[in-house]
């Protein structure tokens, strides 16, 4: 495809792929798509391996990394220790969560003993994503994506600094103005379709909104997300005036990618119903696969989620223990177990590679084109 933003980057098609898989970031941006990995549950060393994995499979292609950097979370300055923030925890929470996993016959004797899940609290804030970006200055980026509020200032000076472009997900008119005065070069419309943190206007009303309201600035390219998963849709989205699309859900039922494989046969199965909106894993709005856990938090007697990043320390190490169990046939944990899908779930129903994924979008596209094409006269 010939546009600005595909000649901007050196890619053959705006289609970008958020991904924690390296796999299938490599494997898309080699499809002539521009991969994105989800770094936020990354050390420096950690994603030293990643990336130098990534390189070394693109051979000089480029692709992107995500972070997660709030504007409004606890502790934002990281002033407190690990410690102190799950002393922040009230004990009616953990015994919220410990009856939930009894009921379904899970033993809760070491969930809180550190043996699950060890994501560092640290990607979130400034200072620890800027370490991480370090990391990244040394491969192959061309852009960098904050996934939650305006990109730090001194982050986007650094990455500018390297050539690297800097995006944002935006899921509301107002936070896209936020990002175009503090100068992004892509923002992301995220409609309430997506996966994982999303707002609540729809992706057909966002997109349009959105770029209405960047018109003003200069060089602002807008990537459509939220409920995408095939050809027709983008070419759809690129007829309202996007520059190209960003999908997440549509990899996590591909061969390559991280997902359980009890969530990705939930996944499957799923229809675009089978998605809910809730603050239960991370404290803010995140769309995931309904389950027991969702259902749980969303009843009349449950406690309020907590702010970020206080829920996720409390989701993280139960839903770890749920997947470990699940994947050994335990019939509660396969009740509870979840993962972030969008409403797009309901159109991934068989298991391709991410190339495959990447063909199909291509073909999509172009019988989408011709079919627009045909409706005008000549």
């Amino acid at each position: 495809m010939k546009t600005a933003l595909c000649k901007k980057l050196g890619i053959e098609f705006p289609l970008f792929a958020f991904s924690h898989c390296r796999d299938v970031v490599a494997e898309v941006t080699n499809a002539g798509g521009f991969g994105v990995l989800g770094a936020v549950g990354h050390t420096p060393e950690s994603l030293k391996i990643e990336l130098d994995w990534i390189d070394s499979r693109v051979k000089g292609r480029p692709y992107g990394i995500d972070l997660l950097i709030p504007n409004k979370m606890e502790d934002k300055q990281g002033d407190l220790t690990e410690a102190e923030l799950q002393s922040r925890i009230p004990d009616g929470h953990r015994k919220f969560v410990n009856s939930l996993l009894e009921r379904h016959g899970i033993d809760t004797s070491d969930v809180w003993s550190g043996e699950y899940d060890n994501r560092p609290a640290d990607s979130m804030r400034e200072a620890g994503a800027a370490k991480l970006l370090d990391v990244a200055f040394q491969h192959l980026i061309k852009l960098f994506v904050n996934a939650l509020g305006v990109p730090p200032k001194s982050i986007m000076e650094r990455a500018r600094s390297k050539g690297f472009l800097v995006g944002a997900l935006t899921g509301a008119k107002e936070h896209a103005i936020k990002h175009a005065e503090a100068g992004v070069d892509i923002l992301v419309a995220a409609g309430t379709e997506a996966g994982g943190h999303c707002g609540e206007v729809s992706t057909m009303v966002l997109v349009p909104e959105v770029l209405q309201a960047v018109e003003p600035y200069e060089n602002i390219d807008v990537l459509a997300a939220g409920g995408i998963a095939t050809g027709r849709q983008m070419a759809a989205c690129m007829a309202m005036g996007a520059a190209g699309v960003w999908c997440g859900s549509v990899w996590l039922t591909t061969v390559e990618a991280e997902t359980t494989p009890t969530v990705k046969q939930k996944m499957l199965k799923a229809t675009s119903r089978n998605t809910v909106r809730s603050r239960s894993r991370t404290g803010k709005p995140t769309r995931q696969l309904q389950s027991a856990w969702s259902d749980a938090w969303g009843a009349k007697d449950a406690p309020e989620p907590l702010a970020m990043p206080l829920q996720g320390l409390l989701s993280r190490p139960p839903m770890a223990k749920v997947d470990k169990l699940a994947e050994r046939g335990h019939d509660g944990a396969k009740s509870l177990a979840a993962y972030f899908v969008g409403q797009a779930v309901g159109l991934m129903n068989t298991e391709q590679s991410a190339r495959s994924v990447v063909a199909d979008f291509m073909k999509d596209y172009a019988e989408a084109v011709e079919r627009l094409s045909a409706t005008l006269h000549e």
